[in-house]
């Protein structure tokens, strides 16, 4: 991203540091890619919401023409007051979820929208609760592989999904409910490697048709998520036309075997949003450490974004490009080691995924400037917390030149509203 498009530091004096800015021209490109990746009824799009939730996404998302892949009961309602509707004719919000916490079994059964299931207690859950409507099933095929192995969502290794030598049974014990199951799903991969991503799609549509006897009713067979977004600079982009036509071809093949048109669905999280985020921070002072007498050690850039606000380089190690804006920027790079403001040796921003420190080359900045992580428009905001009881970073929407403040920073107000001290 061209950093000079954004008045960063006229923003950063408003608002303050940390804070989120999202470029909606950026996340109207990436949707415009995939809409036009959708073939009408034989290939359609879900957005998984879990990676950006803001109002204003999913109204662009909508808009789009996209359905929603949510995960618990608040994201359907949320999805809902974005004004995308409920029930299940047709399915436009469906909800993936490995249990049902809180609202999410009343919001399937009040608000009718598809359940998609992932173990045999699920199915009893929405029999108990009254459910009638139809089902989806997920399936674990028994493979898949993330970015590292926190992320695997398919295989022995995840949670995810009833395994596949056991959905016989699963499919019984839906039918012995009443439940028609009108979708099939997996999803084996987040982010890997684009050859490895390729090659379990392609083992993925061989599992499926392998499946499809078992499902009568199926309507849906979806591919699931993962999309890899290029982080590191010079990383590939994704072929999405040629992902477009192994999509197609499986289409086909699946409505061979099932003995009539079937739709195909995928559920990209990370490709629209990713790269329209920025998280902005403003350096707090540059400091170093020493381990002997030749001076070895760290020079490291202190800052006031924090994994609170940004946990996937502390989660999994993941990798965000930096800038400094400010008068470092036009200095000799040297190394530094990113961190911020929390009381936790794990609240660095230049590590890898075994936890090691990979210090970063970037120009000396002074105190006062701005550092910005990029492509932090997914899991960034959503996966942030009050952890130590900080306040989440604002969020701006910056389209056309304007900048529209979508999510104020928190007060303490905000963080202590539902405390409470009530008998039981």
């Amino acid at each position: 991203m061209d950093l000079s498009r954004y008045p960063l530091a006229e923003l950063a004096g408003r608002i303050g540091t940390p804070f989120f800015l999202y470029d909606g021209e950026i996340l109207a490109e990436r949707l415009a890619e995939l809409a036009a990746f959708s073939e009408g009824p034989r290939l359609h799009a879900r957005y998984a919401m879990k990676a950006n939730s803001a109002r204003k996404v999913l109204e662009r998302v909508r808009e789009a023409g996209f359905w929603i892949d949510a995960v618990s009961g608040n994201e359907v309602l949320r999805a809902g007051r974005a004004g995308f509707p409920m029930g299940n004719e047709p399915p436009v919000v469906m909800l993936t979820c490995d249990v049902f916490r809180d609202n999410g079994l009343a919001t399937v059964v009040e608000q009718g929208v598809l359940p998609n299931v992932g173990s045999p207690g699920q199915i009893r859950n929405l029999a108990d609760a009254g459910y009638r409507g139809p089902i989806a099933m997920r399936v674990n095929p028994g493979f898949g592989h993330g970015h590292v192995q926190a992320c695997d969502t398919g295989g022995p290794s995840s949670k995810h999904g009833i395994w596949h030598e056991d959905i016989a049974d699963a499919v019984k014990l839906a039918r012995a409910a009443g439940f028609p199951i009108v979708g099939l799903h997996a999803h084996v991969g987040t982010g890997p490697q684009i050859a490895e991503f390729d090659a379990n799609m392609r083992r993925l549509a061989n599992v499926f048709g392998d499946l499809l006897p078992l499902f009568p009713d199926v309507t849906a067979v979806n591919f699931g998520g993962g999309l890899p977004h290029p982080y590191r600079p010079g990383a590939p982009h994704i072929d999405l036309q040629g992902y477009r036509r192994f999509l197609l071809e499986a289409a086909s093949m699946l409505s061979e075997i099932a003995g009539k048109a079937l739709r195909v669905e995928i559920e990209p999280g990370r490709y629209p949003v990713a790269g329209m985020g920025l998280l902005v921070a403003r350096v707090t002072d540059v400091k170093a450490t020493r381990t002997n007498e030749k001076g070895e050690g760290h020079e490291f850039i202190m800052v006031d974004a924090g994994f609170n606000d940004l946990i996937r380089p502390a989660m999994y190690g993941s990798y965000h490009e930096i800038s400094i804006v400010g008068a470092g920027a036009a200095r000799e790079p040297a190394t530094f080691v990113v961190a911020g403001p929390l009381c936790e040796s794990g609240d660095v921003f230049t590590r890898d995924d075994q936890e090691l420190l990979v210090p970063r080359a970037l120009g000396r900045p002074d105190p006062g400037d701005l550092l910005v992580l990029h492509d932090t428009g997914a899991y960034g905001a959503a996966q942030s917390s009050n952890y130590v009881s900080m306040s989440r970073a604002p969020q701006v929407f910056w389209e056309h030149g304007k900048a529209t403040l979508i999510a104020r920073r928190e007060t303490l107000g905000d963080i202590l509203r539902a405390e409470c001290d009530q008998a039981l």
